[in-house]
């Protein structure tokens, strides 16, 4: 890999922002993780940029934007060490079906309950911070189930437990494993899901969710990716231009 790139280097390899090649954007990427050592600042908000972009082009160029994810996702690296704190988190798209990708991103849009989540390093632990408005079709799939308030006004729900390994899909890349399959976790899918977070640069990074393609499988399907970074840097990572 390069040691350094210079801002016109950078400049030409930046991908077209509506439409890109998979193999354009992992290539500026990589370059963004070198330039990371240097400048990180630009760096996390341009990769943050590059995925928040994929995202928006996944209703018109599906096959072009999953792939941008996936290559993203392969150059990141597991974390070295455990995620401590609160990190705010965007759902980038579903990956589902064809079919039923449309709806779920419109539901998104329009309704979005997730905002990231909360990793205690010493106890390998965390969960997911909820709008209050999440409570409420909660209860309708888990009755029993109750969600945590917070000092904000937000909520905590669904508590998972954080270690590394090979990925399930990735089985070549290291990976930090975000697993539901708790007792205190509702049965019904939350118990069956299985996130894999990579750092792609410094406080910048990717996740896939996956779903067990049944409740006695050791088989897992991607059902959508979605970033995180770290809550202080919330002001210097503003969203992609909305025409990507």
């Amino acid at each position: 890999m390069r040691t350094n790139y210079s801002l016109q280097e950078l400049l030409t390899l930046q991908p077209d922002p509506l439409e890109p090649r998979a193999g354009e954007v992992e290539r500026y990427v990589e370059a963004l993780q070198v330039l990371a050592e240097t400048d990180p600042d630009l760096a996390r908000s341009q990769t943050w940029n590059q995925i928040r972009r994929a995202g928006m082009r996944a209703g018109r160029r599906r096959a072009e934007a999953h792939d941008s994810l996936n290559y993203i996702f392969r150059l990141g690296t597991v974390p070295e060490s455990m995620l401590d704190g609160r990190f705010d988190g965007v759902a980038i798209t579903p990956t589902t079906f064809a079919s039923a990708d449309p709806a779920l991103r419109a539901l998104a849009s329009l309704w979005m309950p997730w905002l990231g989540k909360r990793f205690d390093a010493e106890t390998q632990t965390g969960d997911n911070v909820m709008l209050p408005s999440a409570r409420l079709p909660s209860k309708l799939f888990w009755p029993s189930y109750r969600f945590r308030r917070l000092s904000d006004g937000c909520y905590a729900a669904f508590r998972f437990r954080t270690y590394s390994g090979a990925g399930a899909l990735d089985q070549e890349r290291r990976v930090l494993k975000i697993d539901y399959d708790w007792d205190e976790n509702p049965s019904l899918l939350i118990r069956n899901i299985l996130d894999e977070l990579v750092q792609v640069v410094p406080d910048v990074y990717l996740g896939k969710a996956l779903l067990r393609s049944g409740p006695r499988s050791s088989g897992w399907r991607l059902v959508g990716y979605f970033a995180l970074h770290s809550a202080a840097l919330s002001p210097l990572l503003t969203p992609a231009p909305p025409h990507a």
